[in-house]
């Protein structure tokens, strides 16, 4: 049995960074998940797709599965109106260029999120965190 008696401290030089708005790439099952918790927890998101019927039917399904917590009691219905609100549609790229924290949950092709990458990338600013939700493909390979 492993015993831990403290948890270990930050370095003192290490810089904090507070992330506010979120970019997620793929309103599918896993991008319209990611972009349902992030935003009741407060985040800003920008949801993108291939089309804006994609985002559209993504943030239905958030309305929905918001709308069965609340019905369970588990959030309120002004905590789902204010999360919903804090969801929005990035029609290209572009509009991540302001984002603390981009997340790609697109389709599990290699080549696919390669592409997304090589074009979303220069869009950013220079201390944006980039992150992917693959589970089959190594992420060193995307890097």
């Amino acid at each position: 049995m492993i015993e831990v008696k403290e948890r270990p401290r930050a370095r003192s030089n290490s810089t904090s960074f507070t992330i506010r708005k979120i970019g997620v790439i793929g309103a599918g099952q896993m991008g319209s998940g990611i972009a349902h918790v992030t935003a009741l927890a407060g985040f800003e998101v920008k949801l993108n797709d291939l089309s804006a019927d994609r985002v559209k039917a993504g943030i239905a399904t958030i309305n929905g599965n918001m709308a069965r917590q609340v019905s369970r009691k588990r959030i309120t219905e002004e905590e789902r109106q204010a999360a919903l609100k804090r969801i929005s549609l990035a029609e290209s790229f572009d509009a991540f260029g302001d984002c603390d924290l981009v997340i790609e949950a697109a389709t599990e092709k290699e080549d696919v999120k390669r592409t997304i990458f090589a074009q979303l990338c220069p869009t950013l600013k220079p201390d944006a965190i980039v992150g992917s939700n693959t589970s089959s493909i190594s992420i060193t390979r995307l890097a």
